[in-house]
């Protein structure tokens, strides 16, 4: 499959390029970027072409991976998959509900697979750990906190303007969503929002099998407090997510094996466009909560 890259910013480059370089499966043609000068740059790197232009780019190739802001991303998502081009997309989806689902429709139109990539979901041990709470039933509760030092610590994504417009409950959300729905079931009500210190965001959740979880997000965690983990506890007892060995290049490697098998068999994967639209109605939904005014 030959698929350009759409963004040249550092997760573009600390990920994105590197992955698509290097995977067997893949023809690694080109990249577009917003500032020309950052695309020429990458593309240099990996010997592979600069595109002026997104139109230039979808001509040569069969999918499109995209590392861009959410707003940007569901723009050209739409884009590439009118083109007829598979789609390689990050977290989360897009930065509304309307801007997600147009993402989805225009997919659904033109039959092209997508992938969302959710790190921690193409990460090999939890990978493994969430098709085992999956099958097991009785759960009754479950506990998250992803706790990021991005605003506190020297993370190359401090600058983002996103990342400082949405924050922590649209940038590590989808990580706990992604982790939480396929075990515990979709989101019935995001049943409380509240904010913590320095942006930290507090969620209570009931899902569809009647368990509920609490998610604690942050991007400005004291970096010696930084982390992510979740325990369930049910009949079963308690279950913690494992660390994972791997970083983002080989989970992004397995999220493009799942794209290239999805547009091989045309059988949705289970993080495909439309979860990344369900994460995205849930994340409106909390974001709705918070500001709601405090109870008298």
């Amino acid at each position: 499959m030959r698929i350009g890259l759409l963004g040249t910013g550092p997760w573009a480059e600390a990920a994105h390029a590197p992955a698509l370089a290097g995977h067997p499966g893949l023809d690694f043609a080109g990249v577009w970027g917003r500032r020309p000068e950052a695309a020429a740059g990458l593309a240099a790197r990996y010997g592979v072409r600069a595109y002026d232009d997104v139109d230039s780019l979808l001509a040569d190739v069969d999918a499109v991976a995209l590392a861009l802001p959410p707003s940007v991303q569901a723009e050209l998502a739409v884009r590439a998959a009118r083109a007829g081009r598979h789609l390689l997309l990050d977290k989360p989806l897009a930065a509304g509900v309307a801007a997600g689902r147009a993402v989805v429709e225009a997919a659904q139109r033109a039959r092209v697979a997508s992938v969302v990539f959710f790190t921690t979901r193409f990460q090999k041990e939890p990978e493994a750990w969430i098709e085992e709470q999956a099958a097991t039933t009785g759960w009754f509760t479950a506990r998250g906190q992803w706790l990021g030092a991005v605003f506190t610590g020297d993370s190359p994504f401090a600058n983002s303007p996103w990342r400082r417009e949405k924050g922590a409950l649209w940038d590590v959300g989808p990580h706990a969503l992604s982790l939480l729905l396929p075990v515990l079931g979709d989101v019935r009500q995001v049943a409380a929002a509240a904010h913590g210190p320095a942006g930290t965001v507090h969620l209570v959740l009931e899902h569809a099998t009647g368990a509920t979880s609490t998610l604690t997000l942050s991007l400005s965690a004291p970096p010696a407090a930084a982390g992510a983990d979740l325990e369930l506890r049910g009949e079963a007892g308690t279950a913690v997510l494992p660390r994972s060995s791997e970083g983002a290049v080989p989970a992004l490697a397995r999220a493009a094996d799942a794209l290239l098998t999805a547009a091989r068999t045309g059988r949705p994967h289970p993080c495909d466009a439309a979860f990344g639209l369900r994460v995205t109605e849930i994340l409106a939904s909390a974001e709705s909560r918070l500001t709601d005014p405090l109870p008298d």
